[in-house]
């Protein structure tokens, strides 16, 4: 019942499965705070002192029973270490999902031999080991950061549509592979309809993965934004916009370059995507 975190993360299989609790728990805010689905398509839950909402499939709301389906599959080429990106996209126009209103990107790192030792990060000494604890406070701060932010941001319209693209690392996923709930992607890339913004939410690290979540919604919405979450000291750990107060300039530069997937690099480097059926 509740979203527990493990005493240790000694053990690949125990990375996973925090990994994928925590993909669910952020789909699951997500589309509970943009009112994507009605009350009945969720159950509550509770993460450490968090109270959560987790999406369940609700006979009366056939959207709902699809996502944990598409999750389900995520969830599949994750466990085979082929899972690159998940891009969770909203639409409005039903005849056009290429062109979103918003955009939601988890991003997913793997090491093949045992636990990351350096993530780049500038505070923390190349020879630093992740921990349990590491791991629980960047999970619960994302959850947190996820719930600020969609709480400030300016309401979708009324009638939206969810799409979802899986990018996969192409050197070690087989050609023809397609998880569950998905199909080949014959693709044309991403557009925006508006001047879209792009923000850094959070990464959380564990010692065999790292999840990092992007959002790009449209300019606008942002406008009811308190500029102080996305400017806050470093104590309050802010929301960074891309390519603004970006710590890393390669992750500012690449989400500047590669918001919506349609740059050419996108599509030459990686063949393969699946997107939902």
């Amino acid at each position: 019942s509740a979203v527990v975190f493990p005493k240790k993360i000694a053990t690949e299989q125990q990375s996973l499965m925090l990994v994928k609790r925590l993909l669910a728990v952020a789909v699951s805010c997500i589309t509970y705070l943009r009112g994507i689905f009605p009350e009945s398509a969720y159950g509550t839950r509770y993460m450490d002192d968090v109270c959560v909402k987790i999406l369940r499939e609700d006979k009366n709301c056939p959207g709902s029973t699809q996502l944990v389906k598409w999750m389900l599959g995520c969830y599949d080429a994750l466990q085979k270490k082929y899972l690159r990106q998940i891009v969770l996209a909203v639409y409005t126009q039903q005849e056009d999902p290429q062109t979103v209103t918003e955009c939601y990107h988890f991003k997913f790192k793997y090491t093949h031999n045992g636990p990351l030792l350096d993530f780049g990060s500038k505070d923390k000494k190349s020879d630093s080991t992740i921990t349990c604890a590491d791991t629980k406070k960047a999970s619960i701060l994302l959850i947190r950061k996820i719930y600020v932010l969609m709480q400030n941001l300016s309401p979708l319209p009324n009638d939206v549509c969810l799409t979802m693209k899986l990018l996969y690392y192409d050197e070690v996923t087989p050609p023809d592979y397609q998880p569950p709930g998905f199909k080949e992607a014959t693709y044309g890339g991403m557009m925006f309809n508006e001047e879209p913004m792009y923000l850094n939410v959070g990464e959380v690290p564990t010692p065999f993965h790292m999840l990092k979540l992007k959002i790009t919604t449209e300019k606008q919405r942002m406008e009811n934004v308190d500029k102080n979450i996305l400017k806050q000291g470093k104590t309050a750990e802010p929301l960074q916009v891309c390519g603004v107060s970006g710590d890393d300039p390669e992750e500012s530069q690449d989400m500047d370059k590669d918001p919506v997937l349609d740059n050419e690099v996108e599509d030459k480097n990686h063949v393969n995507i699946s997107e939902a059926q």
